[in-house]
This record gives C-alpha cells, sequence and structure tokens, in this order.
C-alpha cells in the first residue's frame, strides 16, 4: 500500500548474520589499511593532500575481530522511512548503514541489499559487511563506526516531513558528524551530512559515502568525467582515460578482469553525481551538492579471487558494484578541516529512470549529458536544497529512537581538564550526560579527580577501553601511580608516537605488578623498532604470563607470538606455542593458516607433510584480509602441479 503523506516508523529485520566482539588488547602501533603510490605526473595538490597526517593507528578504538562463518538469525532494529515513491531501511546499530533503498511502485530495489550479514576484514577496524550506503570519516578505508551503533533520533522539520537523525563522536579526529535523512513528498531519499571540528587545532578530515549496488552485464556506471585516476593492481595510482582505457571500457565493472578503482576527475563547475543504470534504463543515481566533489566506481572483477571475494562477503549469493561520493577526488588525500568549522552539503538518492539507449550508447558525451539531465532533476535546487536543510541542523532531537556510544559525552565532560579546549557542539547533536553509558562511563573517575581511580583495575585482566589525547594524559598523570595508571600512559604515548617515553610507562607499569598486558606492550615496542628477536622473547613472556590461557586474550596472544616466531625465523617455537594454546584457539582458522605457514617455514619433510595435512583438510580464515595471498602462496608451494582451488584463491590481479 502506498503512504500518502511521509512517515518514519521503526521494524526489525531478521537474516542470517553474526555481530563481532571486540579484541580486548589495543593496537597503538598498527593501521590495517593498505599503503599506496601515486604516480609522479598527478597534480600536486594531490600529492600534498595525500601526504597529509595518515594516522598511526585507530587507537583508541579497539578492533572488532571476533566473529565466525557460522550464521545463525539476527534480529537487526531498523528505522524505515516511506513516501509514495520510495521506502529506505536504516540500521542505526551497525553505522547507520543505509540497508535498503526501494521503489514502493514497482518494488526494485535500488542498493545491494545483502541477504546475510557476514563480517569480513576489510574495515580499519576489521569487522565490515558488504551492502547498503556506508558512510566513512576519518581516513582512508571502511570506518571505525561501519559495526558500531550511532545515536538516532527523529526530527521534524518545518515543513512536517519526519527526519532520521543519526550522530557520533568520532574518537580518531576528534569531531562530530551529523546525517539526517528524510523523503519529501513524492522526492527521492535526501541525506543531509554535517562535519563539526571542535578541536582548537585543524584536524585531517575525509569522507566518503559508499553505496553498494547489484552487479549485473547490463549495469554501466556513469559519471560526469573523461579521466580518471585509476588503480587496477600493484602499481601507482595513475589517469586513464574515461570510459576507454587500453581497449576496454572500463564503465562496464564485468569487463575488468581484476579489482579497479576508478575516482572520476570532475570539474568544480560541474554537478556532481554518479549512477549505476541497468539495460532497462533505471538504477540507483546519486547526486549532491558541490562540496562533496569526489565520485568513484569500484569493482572487484572477474578473476576468481574477484568471484571469490563476492562469495566470502555474500554467503546466500549475490554480486555487487560499489558508487562511491567523497570530500576530495580520491580517497588517498586528506584536506585540513579548520578549527570550529562546520562542513556540510546534501546527497540525494534515487532512481535515474533515464532512456538505456542514450545512457548505454557508445556516445559517451551524449550519454553523461541524458543522465546529468536526470541529476538535475533529482536535485533541482542544490543551494535552496541546503539552506533548507541548515535550517533543521541544529534543531534539537524530539524522539530518541535509539544510543550510540558515550565517548562524546565524557569528552564533553573532559572539556574543562588541562589540554582540552573544544569549541561549541550544535544543539542538534546533544551528547548529554544521560548518553555516558558503556565503557566511557568507567573513566568519569579518572575526571572527578579521584587520586585512587584505576587503583582497584584486576591485573588479570585487560582494561576495556582506552584514552587519547594531551587532555587525558593529564589526567592519568595526576593519578597516584599504579600498573593501570602507568599502563594506559604507556598506551597512550605508543599511540602518539613516544617510543621511548612509552617504554618508561610499561616499565614503571611492571615495577608495580608484572601484567601480561605491560609486557605486551614492550614487545610491540621491540617489534616496531625492527628488534625480531627481542620481540619474540617478550612475546613469549606475555604467552607464559599466568592468566592467559582460557582468557579472552589468548586467541590474540596466540596469533601475535606465533608472527613473531615467523618473523625472527624461529617456525619451530611457533609450532610449539600453537600446541599450547587450547584446542578450541588452535583449531581457529588464523591459527591454522600461522601452523601451515610455519611448517613450511620449518623447512624439512615434517614440516611439509604438516602444511600439507592443514590445507588437505581446510583452512578457513574468518578475518582474512583484503590482498591477504598467504593461502594460495602455501597451497602453491606446497603442491605446484595442482592448480589452487578457489576456496583458497583471493588473487585479484
Amino acid at each position: 500500500m502506498l503512504v500518502s503523506e511521509p512517515t518514519l516508523r521503526r521494524s526489525t529485520l531478521v537474516l542470517p548474520g553474526e555481530l563481532p566482539q571486540t579484541d580486548p588488547l589495543p593496537h597503538p602501533n598498527e593501521l590495517i589499511e593498505s599503503g599506496f603510490t601515486l604516480a609522479g605526473d598527478l597534480p600536486p595538490a594531490m600529492h600534498e593532500r595525500a601526504a597529509l597526517d595518515r594516522p598511526r593507528s585507530m587507537h583508541p578504538n579497539l578492533q572488532q575481530d571476533r566473529y565466525h562463518r557460522d550464521l545463525s538469525d539476527l534480529t537487526l532494529e531498523t528505522v524505515v522511512l516511506e513516501n509514495d515513491r520510495y521506502r529506505a531501511t536504516v540500521v542505526p546499530s551497525l553505522g547507520g548503514r543505509l540497508w535498503s533503498l526501494q521503489d514502493v511502485r514497482t518494488g526494485r530495489e535500488l542498493l545491494y541489499a545483502n541477504g546475510a550479514l557476514q563480517p569480513a576484514n576489510l574495515a580499519l577496524r576489521n569487522a565490515w559487511f558488504a551492502g547498503g550506503v556506508e558512510w566513512n570519516i576519518g581516513t582512508k578505508g571502511h570506518t571505525a563506526h561501519t559495526m558500531s551503533p550511532l545515536h538516532a533520533a527523529q526530527v521534524n522539520g518545518p515543513d512536517g516531513v519526519p527526519r532520521l537523525r543519526l550522530w557520533e563522536w568520532d574518537r580518531l579526529r576528534g569531531v562530530v558528524f551529523q546525517v539526517d535523512l528524510w523523503l519529501p513528498p513524492g522526492g527521492a531519499l535526501h541525506v543531509y551530512v554535517r562535519i563539526q571540528n571542535p578541536q582548537p587545532v585543524a584536524v585531517p578530515m575525509y569522507w566518503w559515502s559508499t553505496a553498494a549496488v547489484t552487479e549485473a552485464d547490463d549495469v554501466r556506471v556513469l559519471a560526469p568525467a573523461r579521466s580518471a585516476f585509476a588503480t587496477d593492481g600493484d602499481g601507482p595510482v595513475r589517469r586513464v582515460p574515461v570510459p576507454v582505457h587500453d581497449g576496454s571500457d572500463t564503465t562496464w565493472s564485468v569487463r575488468s578482469p581484476v579489482s579497479a578503482d576508478y575516482f572520476y576527475d570532475i570539474d568544480d563547475g560541474e554537478l556532481p553525481w554518479v549512477a549505476a543504470v541497468a539495460g532497462d534504463g533505471h538504477g540507483l543515481l546519486q547526486v549532491s551538492t558541490s562540496r562533496l566533489r569526489g565520485r568513484k566506481l569500484f569493482c572487484w572483477g572477474t578473476s576468481t579471487g574477484g568471484a571469490q571475494w563476492q562469495d566470502w562477503l555474500s554467503p546466500t549469493g549475490g554480486a555487487y558494484l560499489e558508487i562511491q561520493a567523497g570530500l576530495l577526488p580520491t580517497q588517498f588525500e586528506h584536506v585540513a578541516m579548520p578549527t570550529g568549522a562546520h562542513w556540510d552539503w546534501v546527497e540525494v538518492y534515487g532512481d535515474a529512470d533515464v532512456d538505456a539507449q542514450v545512457a548505454h550508447g557508445q556516445d559517451w558525451t551524449a550519454a553523461v549529458g541524458h543522465v546529468g539531465e536526470a541529476a538535475a532533476r533529482l536535485l533541482a535546487d542544490p543551494d535552496r536544497t541546503l539552506t533548507d536543510a541548515r535550517v533543521v541542523a541544529d534543531q534539537e532531537p524530539e524522539t530518541h529512537v535509539s544510543a550510540g556510544s558515550g565517548w562524546g559525552a565524557l569528552e564533553l565532560m573532559a572539556a574543562g581538564r588541562p589540554g582540552s579546549t573544544l569549541g561549541d557542539i550544535s544543539p542538534g547533536t546533544p551528547f548529554t550526560r544521560e548518553m555516558l553509558t558503556g565503557e566511557a562511563a568507567g573513566w568519569v573517575a579518572v575526571l572527578e579527580d579521584a587520586p585512587a581511580a584505576l587503583d582497584g583495575a584486576d591485573p588479570a585482566v585487560p582494561p576495556a577501553s582506552y584514552v587519547t589525547g594531551a587532555h587525558w594524559e593529564s589526567a592519568l598523570t595526576d593519578l597516584e601511580p599504579g600498573w593501570a595508571r602507568d599502563y594506559h600512559l604507556g598506551v597512550l604515548t605508543h599511540a602518539r608516537g613516544a617510543l621511548d617515553e612509552a617504554e618508561g610507562w610499561y616499565r614503571r607499569s611492571l615495577d608495580h605488578i608484572g601484567t601480561a598486558w605491560a609486557r605486551r606492550g614492550l614487545a610491540l615496542l621491540a617489534a616496531e623498532r625492527g628488534e625480531l628477536v627481542r620481540a619474540l622473547e617478550l612475546f613469549l613472556s606475555v604467552w607464559r604470563s599466568e592468566g592467559v590461557m582460557g582468557s579472552p586474550a589468548e586467541s590474540s596472544l596466540l596469533v601475535e607470538t606465533m608472527t613473531a616466531a615467523l618473523a625472527a625465523d624461529r617456525p619451530g617455537v611457533a609450532l610449539e606455542v600453537a600446541e599450547q594454546a587450547s584446542r578450541r584457539v588452535r583449531e581457529r582458522g588464523r591459527v591454522r593458516l600461522l601452523r601451515a605457514r610455519a611448517g613450511w617455514q620449518v623447512g624439512n619433510d615434517v614440516g611439509a607433510a604438516l602444511t600439507r595435512t592443514l590445507l588437505r583438510e581446510g583452512i578457513e580464515v574468518p578475518d582474512l584480509r583484503e590482498g591477504e595471498l598467504e593461502l594460495s602462496d602455501l597451497w602453491l608451494a606446497a603442491f605446484p602441479d595442482e592448480p589452487v582451488p578457489a576456496r583458497y584463491d583471493y588473487r585479484m590481479f
């Protein structure tokens, strides 16, 4: 039944899935996003922006790396926006993911709505899932918030149209982001995005809205560009012509033999848009106001590895490509956001509804012009639309739907501490004391100048969370010395790259109580300094610490110790510690892969036999990282006369 007026309601989504759990151990020196190289002839400004302050790590965020491949029925709380044309389904608990956008008249799905929620290791905090539209902030990669809840509330505009507001504090950059979604009468989905920088300094900023759409033979991606900055292998990012490059029309993703990114070079004066148009002229069209100028096509490619990744991310079947929109021409760049700045824009998502013969024709200029007219209809008056959205942006939320984290409320509470001089934050994105819940609530005592705030910390259990920034360093320093205080100061200084200072704090923590956590900090420092044998000795000391076996940290510490042993060319040690672990941990996919690596690295018949046995039995690594090729490499080494099984073949280039 079609609704006559725009509505907002709560609902649920039931599907096979799993939500990741958090690794209790910090990673103050590890950014898991892959590196890149820009071709020398790209614009100097692009090189300058690419060199702007990539973070050392995702600290103080912890990794979300505890998940499996055995899915069970999962119920997700959703918010559904609907008018007489579209129905949009949003999942606030999953980074505000826009799960689905349907044309209610035809039932056509404009996004790729995954049939399962299968976490995989593609995000900055590890766990990520494919499908829908994702809001990425902070730095290159899938955002820290992608599998975490955002604050959500209803706001009604002066036109009476209900809006869903999502907002959260970004701990990596210390900024606030806000996403307002609404369906005006008869119109497409409107999304207003605002980033607020309350810090006393400029911060490097990054934003990309990433939309997954179903990939098919008849889907063509179009954007108003004659060239693109492309990656399609191990070479540098370089400029290529659009649509035809090296004899192939790259706007058809199914024709790409390799995984590829095409960042379209759109002129500043153009209305920025991107579309994925099917053979019947329908498909997702995304258009925005001018600040969000970047546009991109991503595809997995038609190689065995690309197909394997599609299957890995969509266990119930289906293939997708992504069309994306960002602040800058590429995802390899950051831009300095001034102190006190508010950056905002409007995005519109709807059906292209164009003549496929023109959109799919050989005349690229005509095709782009035709779809561009549809984009201009979808966002007919960009300036007026943005102005109207700003009227509602500072309006306080009316009906709260769900809660995000307590970190924003904690940071506002900490604003009076030395080193913290936060500016004003809009009343439209409140962080009240009532929101100070969860792990953030455990830090209130530190702010309230309780000298012994951390004295009750159990040394047998790793701390549940961590903090960052000069104000927290000051607050911790004011506490009475103890193993927990000194350990937290070690992690904090380690995360900002002060390695000698961090070593001092870790050692002082050990002087109080010899915890595995401070020893691990020293091991991470040694590894970062390239002291591989020393790092292994320290990791072995951590592994043998009382209470590690059977603890929530056992799996992580085993993987780290085995990895250190292999790096130090001590594969026998890696196998020994694996045998010491509980069977539950020893048989995990990541550990089985490390055992197979160690067996081959031993270099004798017994080790090789172990590797071959493990590969024949099967190694499934739930947290296999994009670009990780150890499974295929090991198979080729162990069975040089046999083709790599599809389940081990993730090679995309």
